[in-house]
């Protein structure tokens, strides 16, 4: 597990990724969840190559479902991309090039 990738939960959801002054990646995903442990070693090189400059974020879904009910997360994984607070971008599943299409969305927010 990489340090750099911030647990959040709803206590700490709002002011980690919606008051962040850096885009934020947000990982809706659930411990039984075969993809989402595909997901998480991109999720961890992304907050090595973005650090500074970007956050990565994990919310379990299975310990936080009010925040998966808030966002709508109705298939894991789910990847959504906060800027000032609002959605820039989503990514549902977890195809055979996300590590391409996370950089793009991420990038677009930079």
């Amino acid at each position: 597990m990489n340090d750099k990738v911030i647990h959040a939960g709803d206590a700490d959801f709002d002011s980690t990724v919606l008051q962040s002054s850096e885009p934020v990646l947000v990982d809706f995903w659930a411990p039984w969840c075969a993809p989402c442990k595909m997901i998480g070693p991109v999720v961890d090189q992304l907050a090595d190559e973005y650090e500074g400059r970007a956050k990565m974020v994990k919310v379990d879904v299975q310990a936080f479902p009010n925040l998966g009910i808030r966002y709508n997360v109705r298939s894991i994984p789910m990847l959504l991309l906060f800027k000032n607070g609002q959605i820039q971008a989503s990514q549902m599943g977890a195809p055979g090039n996300i590590k391409a299409v996370l950089n793009q969305m991420i990038e677009k927010a930079l």
